[in-house]
């Protein structure tokens, strides 16, 4: 019998996008169904109302944005593909990179070129290593000619330092690069006081076009809604004009309940930024104890700072994992997702080799299926990591990395 994934390509199939495991905010919901008799969708690009709060939103943030060189569509992916065909050119990513970067240039032809992340973080290329490559590519014949990094990293979980950011910009900026900033997750910083962000467009207000997913944190990911802001230049308008003319052959418009409920949310009302912080705080206290686990069992782990996510280097676990015919990402994917019991896509999944075992997990899938249990958890009432989901999730992955019998003593921090 033929399965659901046969017949799929490297296009069509991706990992699962996390889900928060949280309700979502009544307010929010009340927005949304306030303004579902309004049968039009969106103009192109986005209507007046969203881009004046997506200046706003940038503004707050240190940013400054005029409506006019901001744009909207339904999800990042979209302004990622139309930002790439409007740029033309080849595509370089760190790696790994979040799973979506790379198809929206293999849609277009365009070849991409993994340059691997620096030791303090993902997100971003290491600035050598990014020097070294555009050099070859070019020498080859390419034409690299847009670079795409963010400043909080899915899959790593990890903050950009802003003396790595500024490495990699001033390596970008020397070979003539256009920057595109993901900064879905910039508002999911675990300990903000800790770990500040710093956005590559501070940096090189001309250079970088920043885009945000609202699904990082603002909205539900049943509901895409995308934010772009372009570099305030005559290149940067022209390159909103492209993408307009791309999103409109397209038809990636926005419907108008969910443009209302993206403009509430970018003016951040009391309710949904309270919410937001507790969502984080909860979130980063799952990953604190999930890196705890898989760090005590011996895997190799970067510890996590932002969103929902870690991503694990299980090489320690290399020849035990050999003995169960686990020897590439895929197949560890395959294993660990049926044995956890929970989503484990696997490092080619992010870009990264086939040949490494490694894997991203998320926190969402440690708070269960119970809507009430998940409610509760937000309040800090009970303790979450007390929570019997939670609690079960964590003992499950350490009694099956414990079961590949690695050592603890010999685990360390790692770059995965």
């Amino acid at each position: 019998m033929e399965s659901a994934l046969d017949g799929r390509g490297s296009v069509r199939y991706g990992p699962p996008v996390p889900e928060p495991g949280l309700p979502v905010v009544p307010g929010l919901a009340a927005v949304l169904a306030e303004a579902a008799d309004r049968p039009h969708a969106e103009p192109p690009g986005g209507g007046r109302a969203l881009l004046e709060s997506a200046r706003r939103y940038w503004a707050r943030r240190g940013l400054a944005a005029d409506a006019a060189l901001t744009a909207a569509a339904p999800g990042a992916p979209a302004l990622l593909l139309a930002l790439t065909a409007a740029t033309g050119g080849d595509v370089l990513l760190p790696r790994p990179c979040p799973a979506w970067w790379a198809p929206q240039a293999r849609l277009l032809g365009r070849p991409t070129y993994s340059v691997p992340s620096p030791a303090a973080c993902g997100g971003v290329p290491d600035p050598y290593a990014l020097l070294e490559t555009v050099r070859r590519v070019r020498a080859e014949g390419g034409d690299p000619r847009l670079l795409v990094l963010a400043v909080a990293d899915d899959p790593t979980g990890t903050v950009v330092p802003a003396e790595v950011m500024s490495r990699a910009v001033e390596a970008a900026a020397a070979e003539g690069l256009h920057v595109v900033s993901d900064e879905t997750w910039r508002d999911t910083v675990h300990r903000p006081e800790e770990t500040p962000v710093v956005g590559p467009a501070e940096m090189l207000p001309d250079g970088v076009t920043v885009i945000c997913d609202l699904s990082g944190g603002w909205l539900p990911p049943g509901w895409p809604a995308a934010v772009v802001r372009f570099p305030d230049t005559v290149a940067g308008a022209r390159l909103r004009a492209r993408c307009l003319d791309i999103l409109t052959a397209l038809d990636a418009a926005l419907a108008t309940p969910v443009a209302v409920a993206a403009a509430h949310a970018l003016d951040e009302p009391p309710e949904l930024t309270a919410r937001l912080a507790h969502a984080t705080a909860l979130h980063g206290r799952l990953a604190t104890a999930l890196h705890t686990t898989l760090h005590s069992a011996g895997a190799l782990v970067r510890p996590p700072q932002a969103g929902r996510h870690l991503y694990a280097d299980l090489s320690p676990f290399a020849p035990a994992l050999a003995a169960r015919g686990v020897t590439d990402a895929l197949e560890l994917e395959n294993d660990l997702t049926a044995r956890l019991r929970m989503p484990a896509p696997g490092g080619h999944r992010f870009g990264d080799d086939l040949a490494g075992l490694r894997v991203r997990l998320s926190t969402g899938a440690l708070l269960g299926d119970d809507e009430r249990v998940r409610a509760a958890l937000l309040t800090g009432a009970p303790d979450p990591l007390q929570a019997a989901p939670v609690r079960r999730a964590l003992d499950r992955v350490a009694e099956v990395l414990g079961a590949l019998g690695a050592s603890p003593a010999g685990a360390q921090e790692a770059t995965p």
